[in-house]
């Protein structure tokens, strides 16, 4: 009896933890517009600021993730390319500053002012847009769509197939999934395994 009693006390813990492991937007589903501090210090909002957006390229990245440094000249260059035929490139650190100091908003405008960021550098201090998506690496991308009044995700994953080498890359998911929306056709590639850091979330 007490080991059917501590089963069934178990049994929500285990339905959290699968439904935590689970939670998060995959291909196909709608997400929920959000508005976060960048470090121009304003208030972005992606619906109000984004009026002609076609949709948005999404990446939560950090400060002191190697692998997300090997991406910020990247993205520098995706949003050059992508921002004037509708995707922006829009950067989110979800990161707890408690945890790792490097990733603070301070640093955060430091490191948007030194390496030159052409894309906003939004800081997602309470950990919910992060949590909304099922981010759990930085960097980790989504490519999002509008449709009508909603926005739908169309990718998820790695921004692409060779962070260390950048001309040695065979697939670069993001670019190519954005190519494909513009030009009307479906994503051939629609999820993959993001590479980097494990976001590092709150504890109280």
């Amino acid at each position: 009896m007490k080991l059917l009693n501590h089963i069934a006390g178990l049994l929500p813990v285990l339905m959290l933890a699968a439904f935590t492991a689970l939670a998060g937007y995959k291909p196909g589903d709608e997400i929920a517009p959000f508005t976060l501090k960048a470090t121009t210090g304003n208030m972005v909002d992606m619906e109000k600021d984004y009026p002609k957006a076609k949709g948005f390229i999404i990446v939560f990245t950090c400060n002191h993730c190697p692998f997300a440094k090997l991406y910020q000249q990247r993205l520098n260059d995706i949003n050059t390319r992508y921002a004037p035929q509708g995707y922006a490139v829009l950067a989110i650190s979800s990161n707890d500053a408690d945890a790792v100091p490097e990733d603070s908003f301070e640093e955060m405008k430091q490191r948007a002012h030194e390496q030159h960021y052409n894309y906003p550098y939004l800081y997602d201090e309470t950990q919910r847009v992060a949590r909304a998506f099922g981010a759990y690496k930085t960097p980790h991308a989504f490519v999002v769509q509008r449709q009508g009044k909603s926005w739908v995700v169309r990718y998820s994953g790695a921004i692409d197939d060779n962070g260390a080498e950048p001309d040695k890359i065979k697939h670069p998911f993001v670019t190519e999934a954005v190519d494909a929306l513009l030009h009307g056709q479906d994503v051939a590639t629609t999820s993959t395994k993001s590479v980097g850091c494990a976001i590092k979330w709150k504890t109280r």
